[in-house]
């Protein structure tokens, strides 16, 4: 009997060690290292039949490269297009991950029953039944989508070479398992050869794989850091399972952005794509309230209408609070700083919160203006403008800085119906013919006295 082979790695970062021990010298990381069964077959090629032998490549002169734009498959989704950086590219691997019941079977499933080409959607978690239920509800008519309940990749291999797909779809990595590799499926080494395999299979035949990951309760994707180097594009689906918007990022593209969003509703048949995003980020109310504004920002090339919510009040205890959800909590401070020092108001002694609704997060500095508008606004308690939104970055000076793209948000702005813009003096805008009336502010006390008189 052939002795069993193991070896031990890291669950963290994938690094593999010749004996067990306690801290990962490459990632730093305690009690990461487990050991697995490693004892590998001799490899084949995934399609051993029908496989030619490919030409060795040869080098070439950057000149001689053919430099003509990749040719994308339209997935009939607008909001995962523009993620990806305009569509599928062919012979490509993309990585999903997100929370357990987040949506993402949903998301590719919905995908796959209205791909114009022919699909293969592989799950090692759902029967055909359950994923056939699913499916009635979403699009009932479909003639492209084959489903495969399969978790061997050998098995999931000879499926292709008989059914032929324009796409595969895999749900999820941690599911697959290999011959080649003896440890159980979801291990470090199984989940690296079978994306491995993936990565060759895709590449030789021009057909895009898009896998389905689990994450861990840090919210990284499970499995070693290696599988996100491996693939071509990762995805982040995220959202509260609470609310029903879910919003789609790109942590790496090789192909496209990685500053683009986008944004869909969960609903009962399926997940709709939210095309208008100010819909849902900006609240609907009758009345004017003080500690509300609005502010014009950018994600990618999408311009976004936010809603900044903010409260001041007197603090109950010794130490004020500082509390923010989905700002930075230092920028928070050093905005109130500013106030204090630049504008004389006396904010050290009071509790100051801060929201952007709609459960995002946002790092632009353009929205600085609409947060000093709204604490100064729930400070005096006098609501702001409801027709009022702004796009400019506080300096430490308090002066008003300008911000990029400026044109395009006052674009945007006037698009949704808003009756003034606070942009920065020093932003250059050539815009003409405008109907929305654009506030040219130097410094804080400039907004205070057009705001408040």
């Amino acid at each position: 009997m052939a002795k069993v082979k193991t070896s031990f790695f890291c669950q963290s970062c994938g690094t593999q060690f010749a004996k067990w021990q306690g801290q990962c010298t490459a990632c730093k990381e305690w009690n990461t290292i487990v050991e697995e069964v490693i004892q590998k077959e001799e490899k084949v090629a995934w399609k051993s039949e029908t496989s030619t032998v490919k030409k060795a490549a040869k080098p070439l002169r950057i000149h001689e490269i053919d430099s003509t734009e990749e040719i994308r498959m339209n997935t009939t989704d607008s909001e995962l297009n523009r993620v990806l950086g305009g569509g599928l590219v062919p012979g490509s691997l993309t990585l999903l991950g997100g929370e357990p019941g987040i949506g993402k079977s949903t998301l590719l499933l919905q995908i796959s029953l209205k791909l114009p080409y022919k699909t293969l959607y592989v799950s090692g978690e759902e029967s055909q039944k359950q994923i056939k239920m699913r499916a009635e509800r979403i699009n009932p008519e479909s003639n492209n989508c084959y489903i495969l309940t399969e978790t061997k990749t050998q098995n999931i291999f000879r499926q292709i070479e008989e059914i032929e797909p324009d796409v595969v779809i895999i749900d999820s990595i941690q599911t697959l398992h290999t011959d080649y590799i003896e440890s159980s499926a979801g291990s470090i080494s199984q989940i690296r050869e079978c994306t491995a395999e993936l990565i060759k299979f895709a590449k030789e035949t021009n057909v895009p794989v898009i896998l389905i990951g689990h994450i861990t309760k840090d919210g990284n994707i499970a499995g070693p850091k290696i599988l996100e180097h491996m693939v071509d594009t990762v995805l982040q689906f995220e959202g509260d399972r609470n609310h029903i918007y879910r919003i789609l990022r790109s942590l790496k593209n090789r192909f496209g952005s990685t500053a683009e969003l986008g944004i869909y509703e969960m609903q009962g048949s399926g997940l709709r794509e939210v095309s208008n995003p100010s819909e849902i980020l900006i609240s609907h109310k009758n009345e004017e309230l003080s500690g509300t504004a609005i502010a014009t920002t950018l994600e990618g090339m999408r311009p976004l209408m936010i809603e900044i919510q903010a409260l001041v009040s007197t603090a109950v205890y010794g130490t004020p609070q500082r509390s923010t959800t989905g700002y930075n909590a230092k920028r928070l401070n050093m905005i109130l700083a500013v106030l204090e020092k630049r504008a004389g108001f006396r904010l050290g002694a009071k509790d100051v919160f801060l929201n952007i609704t709609g459960g995002i997060t946002v790092d632009d500095p353009a929205i600085d203006l609409a947060v000093v508008a709204a604490i100064l606004s729930s400070n005096e308690d006098i609501p702001v403008g409801k027709d009022f939104c702004f796009a400019g970055e506080v300096g430490l000076s308090g002066e008003i800085r300008p911000v990029n793209r400026v044109e395009q948000r006052i674009q945007e702005a006037e698009k949704l119906g808003f009756s003034t813009i606070f942009v920065s003096k020093y932003n250059k805008i050539s815009l003409k013919n405008t109907l929305i009336d654009i506030k040219l502010v130097a410094k804080i006390e400039d907004v205070v006295s057009e705001l408040f008189g």
